[in-house]
């Protein structure tokens, strides 16, 4: 995928574009779960997903305790990536486990929305609300205050970029 890399702002609003290489998700969007665990995929979102992925998605944990949702062709290429790391290393296997050992394949029902298992809601300590958030090739799905306080982390940073980073002109 030509996105990976690619620096994206998070806007209040979400959009996707198709052009280029491929899908380009990208902003923040506050989401309800409903009392079974299921998410309501903005339809801007929903009709891109279903197009990149013939309704195939992929959802896991991250490290930093958010979800992770894909199309299915987009995962697999990091699911390789991460299958084809030693089992031997101890930090390859925990993020094996964590990638790999979470992900559910997952399909959108019929009014858009998504089911979250139990296990990962816990997982990523989700509540009523959570955040949808455009990262390119994929989403990251927030708690509410996971996603809070990954924003104070940012402006913390103030004007220190990232290496590699350094010479962005917004």
């Amino acid at each position: 995928m030509g996105n990976r890399g690619f620096l994206t702002k998070v806007f209040t609003r979400a959009t996707v574009t198709g052009e280029g290489t491929g899908l380009m998700f990208q902003g923040a969007a506050a989401l309800s779960l409903d009392a079974k665990g299921r998410l309501a995929i903005p339809a801007r979102h929903r009709d891109a997903l279903v197009a990149a992925s013939a309704g195939q998605l992929v959802l896991t944990a991250h490290p930093h305790r958010c979800l992770l949702l894909y199309p299915a062709g987009a995962w697999e290429p990091i699911r390789d990536k991460v299958l084809a790391a030693s089992s031997l290393d101890q930090r390859s296997a925990a993020i094996k486990r964590l990638l790999v050992g979470n992900a559910r394949e997952e399909t959108l029902d019929s009014a858009g929305r998504l089911l979250v298992a139990p296990e990962l809601r816990r997982f990523a300590q989700f509540e009523k609300q959570v955040w949808l958030v455009g990262q390119g090739s994929h989403f990251e799905i927030w708690s509410d205050a996971g996603w809070q306080k990954e924003q104070e982390a940012v402006f913390a940073l103030g004007d220190q970029l990232p290496p590699g980073l350094e010479d962005l002109a917004l």
